[in-house]
């Protein structure tokens, strides 16, 4: 089985930013903590009016062609050795009846996106087929059918799903018709911590990443590497995204009332351990929609130096390396 693949990112911040910029620079970071609270999504502002604002900003604070980053910046926070043979039999996956397996599965995504690694953890983890569509944050032309504006979507066999939760929800329902989501009390522990990984684990998440200049060198790194970008958007968001995503991480501590980001993320993992009361997965023997989510949003960060710096100081890299070997080999088709 495999070593799930390094989320190496980088960022960079701009130093040059004078008092003079300070007003401006507070509402530009007004307009990005709003969005980096949805971080699939990639669009900063909701009107014409909204992008052209954003835009000005960027062109004097960065030069003019920095504008091209003010679209995509919440959309950037963004985000194995086999198994032994008695493991891989204690925890082996339930195989999928070709009755209810999808047959054509496309998605849309940023790679660097929690949300779109969430669904993608799900769709590795049964084992199912889907291609991917990288989707250019700024243009959004591979998404211009849709009325949906955010990623992830999920094309299954014709129908468009959207909202990675949800996507989750009508995908598991798909493929164990017997046991559907709806059917399960509100107060089941499985859709508790799902909650929970949505409300707040990836709250802690940014105010990570972009912790200091040095780590949102390497956030920006990874997501202009991977992204869809032309090579100029990809050196304007570099430099430029970076900077902004440093101050919006210290909006989201206000926020969110985190004092100590590092303390915030290891309370996150140890309090997810602690919900595993010894057991291998919140799941009992195998994983459920629970392990998923927490794996799949921790995934971007696994081996950035806040996701280093998580295994190094909690309980959690046992559990983690658990969910590499189950979850297996990427299912995707193509690159």
């Amino acid at each position: 089985m495999k070593r799930v693949s390094t989320f190496t990112s980088s960022t960079l911040r701009r130093t040059f930013l004078t008092s003079h910029d300070a007003r401006s620079v507070l509402g530009f970071q007004y307009t990005l903590f709003q969005a980096a609270e949805y971080n699939s999504s990639a669009q900063l502002g909701a009107s014409s009016t909204g992008r052209r604002w954003i835009s000005s900003i960027f062109n004097s604070k960065f030069g003019s062609t920095a504008s091209i980053a003010s679209l995509t910046l919440a959309g950037a926070v963004v985000t194995t050795a086999g198994a032994a043979s008695l493991f891989q039999e204690a925890h082996a996956k339930e195989p999928l009846s070709p009755e209810f397996a999808p047959k054509d599965v496309v998605l849309y995504q940023y790679e660097a996106c929690p949300f779109c690694n969430k669904v993608k953890a799900f769709l590795d983890y049964y084992d199912i087929p889907y291609k991917v569509v990288e989707v250019n944050p700024i243009s959004k032309k591979e998404i211009k059918w849709s009325e949906y504006k955010k990623v992830p979507i999920l094309v299954v066999d014709g129908q468009n799903l959207v909202d990675s939760s949800d996507i989750i929800d009508k995908l598991s329902d798909k493929i164990h018709p017997k046991k559907s989501v709806g059917s399960i009390p509100e107060d089941d522990e499985e859709i508790k911590w799902r909650r929970w990984v949505d409300s707040h684990l990836v709250h802690v998440l940014s105010p990570n990443i972009y912790r200091s200049t040095s780590e949102a060198l390497e956030s920006f790194d990874y997501i202009t590497s991977n992204g869809n970008f032309s090579f100029t958007e990809k050196i304007t968001v570099k430099y430029a995204g970076a900077a902004a995503m440093y101050f919006v991480s210290k909006n989201l501590k206000k926020k969110y009332n985190i004092t100590d980001e590092r303390a915030a993320l290891y309370e996150a993992a140890e309090t997810w351990v602690d919900a595993l009361d010894g057991r291998d997965f919140l799941g009992g023997s195998k994983p459920n929609l629970a392990d998923l989510a927490v794996y799949g949003v921790l995934r971007p960060i696994r081996y950035l130096r806040s996701g280093k710096d998580m295994v190094a100081n909690t309980r959690i890299d046992n559990w983690y390396s658990r969910m590499e070997k189950a979850v297996g080999e990427s299912t995707r088709t193509n690159t």
